[in-house]
């Protein structure tokens, strides 16, 4: 579907697949409250937390690309239906499991089909006009801002049953989501681009047709980022538990909070700041203030320092995230949207097993060594890796 066709037909497609990727988002924010204490009940420390969030980003930077490319080749509507049926499965394993090794199966299987967010990128690109990129891009950026909202204070209140509800309800809502997409949304890539898709399967496809050459840039700014933000939101219940007692519930709340401002940011304000400041400049802002405010989080001692160093996290992560995404599907033709977005998820992936099993280790070196500064480590070396992703996105 083209441009001038979403144009002749209205906004439906925009708002289903908007709606399909928030519903999916609501499940994975539901995971982040409760996963380290479910995980906790089963004897798992900090070191294994970590590496439970990073296999299933391991799963994901396997699979992000070759759903991409399957995306290219087949059509962007079944490979999400694909993808959430797979996610309601790995949910109900997940609450099914009583122990580590299950509970480690359960977020392999959803990893593996877990790597939806770049066909729904690839699905925005194929109807929007490349000048309107980064603007349809902030749809799912703000789909992920209301997931946060809601799924992390749905797992709060959720947790009061059990710790194991919120497992139950997001495999329910995936399987809700994938009958909506099958009833409701619509193909998105014509039979041509997918023909084109097929007689050009090459990976280095994509770098060879790289529009601009920054494509290995986009690329290093995009992971630098996903690993400061996934080392944060791994270790933050610890942290926060650690020095203010805050159970699951109260960390749902937080991260709610979180996702309100990426969700004005991306959702309402993002083709407004695109028009007047540009992409490279509200990147730029954005790892700036992810940065300062990763370094000074460990300083943070009564809640309302916490809430407003929280606050200028959520803006710094909103800025960069849909002009970045933005900037690699305009750096290629139609035929490889899938391809170079899959690319894009799978180097997030990758970022997301490093910086949580990151976090892990730094936070048991804290408790070691100066548990009365816990979280120094892992949030100072998450500052120093945004200190990275700023002079890659100054070199755009």
């Amino acid at each position: 579907m083209s441009a001038s066709q979403t144009e002749r037909t209205g906004r439906s497609p925009l708002t289903i697949i908007f709606l399909t990727v928030f519903i999916d988002l609501v499940g994975f924010g539901i995971v982040i409250p409760v996963l380290p204490l479910y995980a906790q009940q089963f004897g798992a420390s900090p070191v294994v937390i970590g590496a439970l969030f990073g296999v299933y980003s391991l799963m994901q930077a396997v699979a992000a690309p070759l759903l991409g490319r399957m995306s290219d080749r087949v059509g962007r509507r079944p490979v999400l239906l694909l993808s959430l049926i797979g996610t309601a499965a790995g949910f109900l394993l997940m609450g099914w499991a009583k122990t580590l090794p299950l509970l480690f199966l359960a977020r392999i299987v959803d990893g593996v089909t877990g790597g939806n967010i770049s066909t729904a990128q690839a699905y925005i690109a194929d109807i929007t006009r490349p000048e309107d990129r980064s603007r349809g891009m902030g749809l799912i950026g703000a789909a992920f801002g209301l997931g946060f909202i809601f799924g992390p204070a749905i797992g709060g209140v959720l947790s009061h049953v059990s710790l194991s509800a919120p497992f139950f309800f997001a495999a329910a809502l995936a399987a809700a989501n994938a009958c909506a997409l099958y009833l409701f949304l619509p193909e998105s890539l014509p039979p041509s681009a997918r023909g084109a898709a097929r007689r050009r399967p090459s990976l280095a496809a994509v770098f060879r047709e790289d529009r601009t050459g920054k494509l290995p840039l986009i690329l290093g700014a995009y992971f630098c980022t996903t690993a400061a933000f996934s080392l944060l939101t791994a270790t933050y219940p610890l942290f926060t538990s650690h020095h203010f007692g805050f159970g699951a519930a109260h960390n749902g709340y937080l991260f709610a909070a979180l996702g309100v401002v990426g969700a004005v940011i991306q959702g309402a304000l993002m083709g407004r700041l695109v028009r007047t400041f540009g992409d490279k400049r509200l990147i730029l802002a954005g790892a700036a203030l992810l940065a300062l405010s990763l370094f000074v989080l460990p300083f943070s001692r009564t809640t309302g320092s916490l809430l407003m160093v929280t606050g200028v996290i959520a803006v710094g992560h909103s800025l960069i995230a849909a002009p970045i995404n933005g900037l690699a599907s305009r750096d290629v033709g139609a035929a490889l949207q899938g391809q170079v977005l899959g690319i894009m998820q799978s180097a997030a992936s990758i970022a997301r097993i490093i910086g949580p099993a990151a976090g892990g280790v730094l936070l048991q070196y804290d408790l070691a060594h100066a548990a009365e500064q816990f979280g120094r480590t892992a949030y100072w070396t998450g500052g120093a890796v945004m200190g990275a992703a700023l002079l890659l996105a100054a070199l755009l």
